[in-house]
C-alpha cells in the first residue's frame, strides 16, 4: 500500500481531501481501517461457515471445503491476495494476516477434534485443507477433468476422511 496516495484516493472516491480527513485523520488511520474490516469480515465468515453450518464436524469440514474451493467469489479472492501481497512488505498487515489464518485454523481444527482426531492430526489436517483451498483458488484446472465437481468432492473425502 505504499502507493496509496490521499490525493489520488480521494479524486477517484469523488470527494475532497477534507471529506477524507473527515473521516481518517490520516493515511495510516485509513490503513489500519482497512486492515480491520478485512478481518473481521474474515472472521465472520469462517465463523458462519464452521459454526453454523449445522450438520455434524465432518458435514461441516465438507461445507468448508466446499465454499472455499469454489472459484465464485473472484473479487473476494483479489482483495485475499491483495491484503497478502501487502503483508509481503508491512509487517503490520503481516500480523493481522497471521490472526486471521490462525484463526481459520483454529477453527477447522476444531471440527477436525470433534470429529474424533488427536489434536495433532487435526492440526496437520487444517494447514492441508487452507493449502489445498488456497491453492485450488489460484489455479486454472478446469481442464484437467471433465468431473470438476466429482474431483473436488473426493478431494474433500480425503482430507475430511478418519
Amino acid at each position: 500500500m505504499a502507493g496509496l496516495r490521499v490525493e489520488v484516493l480521494a479524486k477517484r472516491c469523488g470527494v475532497t481531501k477534507g471529506s477524507f480527513y473527515w473521516h481518517f485523520k490520516d493515511r495510516q488511520d485509513l490503513l489500519d481501517a482497512v486492515l480491520e474490516r478485512w478481518k473481521e469480515g474474515r472472521i465472520r465468515d469462517i465463523e458462519k461457515v464452521t459454526a453454523t453450518a449445522g450438520g455434524d464436524e465432518q458435514e461441516r469440514l465438507h461445507h468448508a471445503i466446499e465454499v472455499y474451493s469454489a472459484s465464485r467469489n473472484r473479487r473476494g479472492m483479489s482483495i485475499e491476495l491483495a491484503i497478502r501481497d501487502w503483508a509481503r512488505r508491512d509487517p503490520q498487515a503481516a500480523a493481522v494476516v497471521e490472526s486471521v489464518d490462525l484463526y481459520r485454523l483454529e477453527c477447522t481444527r476444531r471440527l477436525f477434534v470433534g470429529s474424533g482426531m488427536s489434536d495433532a492430526d487435526a492440526k496437520s489436517r487444517s494447514l492441508l485443507l487452507y493449502a489445498c483451498v488456497f491453492g485450488l483458488s489460484l489455479m486454472h484446472y478446469g481442464h484437467f477433468d471433465p468431473r470438476l465437481d466429482d474431483l473436488r468432492a473426493r478431494i474433500a473425502d480425503r482430507i475430511v476422511a478418519p
